[in-house]
């Protein structure tokens, strides 16, 4: 049934495979959908009726060609869909929202459970190493230098490339990232399961959906750690080729939980080009070594500002960023210019890549992308698997 084949915006499953499809009838010679929806509210409502409405016109258009779709295949169905259509939208009954929130927390552990990290608590979406997802923590060693910016927009870029891409806001005490994605609406509820919406082709989850703007965060590292964990084990994920992690600054409690939940992280700092906001950003990334993160690269923001006549313009001074990629043995992979559509982009909630696709940070963002898949993967050594000399 074509009718099934459409895929829900906010899980990326077809309807088919979600059982959001309950019956269609034919009322003189006007087609009817019955569609129940797996929460309420639904936050991509209008987005799925789109959706329907176009992949019907398609069959339509596509029976008169001689092919086969529809309801059932009857090509009557889908010229009444074409002549007239009505959606007629329930909420799914509770039992049903709770079996598909079930359904769809397995599918995302996958063999998780049998294979997750022994020194998990739970298992969850990335506790299986073996699915391919690589997880990228963005820090920095203090607030104020662009860790945010550059994990959303280096999310944004990584989605362009064609990747599934999702961000988790682990600052937890300074959570920006919904804010700056454009994100207003809270994740659905399905089932026991929280569902973020995607925007951007990002999918988006942090303390920020949780919680009112103004209401203080006063939490001890147990209850971050239990947060983070909750984060990962009842959120749809929708199996991300690229998880982004942004984090905390300094060197806290959410580090040493992510060594624990997530050892397959990459991190990468983020820092500016003064010498002193160098020196802070060594001791996250030295923080992080000692709880057994790979190190892989460091991020530069802030590097130059390009004036009306052309020149650039180091206001923040010059090298901080390639004096830190030397001390911890790795690459600067990215130098990320200041640009005022960059702040603008993040206050308004668009993107530079968005708002100003062809600018020099848009660039920038692109460069960091296309870094970001050249250095391919970390990879995670188990002791006992060490081969022993003769």
């Amino acid at each position: 049934m074509l009718l099934e084949q459409v895929v829900d915006p906010l899980t990326g499953r077809s309807l088919g495979d979600l059982g959001m499809v309950r019956r269609v009838d034919l009322r003189r010679n006007r087609a009817m959908a019955h569609i129940v929806l797996p929460a309420d509210p639904y936050p991509v409502e209008e987005e799925l009726r789109a959706a329907i409405e176009r992949s019907l016109a398609a069959g339509a258009q596509g029976s008169g060609d001689g092919s086969s779709g529809g309801g059932g295949g009857n090509p009557a169905w889908l010229d009444a869909a074409a002549r007239g259509l009505s959606i007629e939208l329930d909420i799914m009954p509770e039992a049903d929202r709770l079996a598909l929130g079930q359904r769809l927390a397995a599918s995302e552990r996958g063999h998780g459970e049998a294979g997750s990290d022994a020194h998990a608590d739970r298992p969850h979406a990335f506790s299986d190493r073996t699915r391919g997802a690589r997880v990228l923590g963005i820090s920095s060693g203090k607030g104020g230098v662009g860790k945010s910016t550059v994990t959303v927009n280096l999310a944004v870029a990584l989605a362009e490339r064609g990747w599934k891409v999702a961000v988790l806001d682990a600052d937890v005490y300074g959570f920006s990232v919904p804010g700056m994605l454009g994100v207003r609406q809270a994740p659905a509820m399905v089932g026991e399961l929280l569902v973020p919406v995607v925007t951007h082709g990002v999918r988006c989850m942090s303390m920020g959906f949780l919680v009112e703007d103004d209401q203080p965060i006063i939490w001890r590292g147990p209850m971050l750690h239990k947060a983070l964990e909750q984060f990962l084990s009842e959120v749809y994920w929708g199996a991300p080729d690229y998880l982004l992690i942004d984090m905390p600054p300094g060197t806290g409690d959410v580090a040493i939980s992510m060594a624990q939940y997530l050892p397959q992280t990459e991190l990468y700092v983020v820092t500016t080009p003064q010498y002193a906001a160098q020196r802070v950003a060594q001791r996250s990334a030295y923080m992080a070594r000692k709880v057994n993160l790979s190190v892989r690269g460091v991020i530069e923001s802030y590097s130059w500002f390009t004036g009306d006549d052309g020149k650039r313009y180091e206001i923040f001074g010059h090298g901080g960023g390639e004096a830190l990629a030397k001390d911890l043995g790795v690459d600067l992979i990215g130098q990320v210019p200041l640009v005022p559509a960059v702040r603008e982009g993040g206050d308004e909630g668009v993107p530079v890549l968005v708002s100003e696709p062809g600018g020099e940070a848009a660039k920038a963002f692109r460069d960091l992308a296309e870094r970001m898949e050249t250095l391919g993967p970390v990879r995670v050594y188990r002791s006992e698997l060490k081969v022993r000399g003769g």
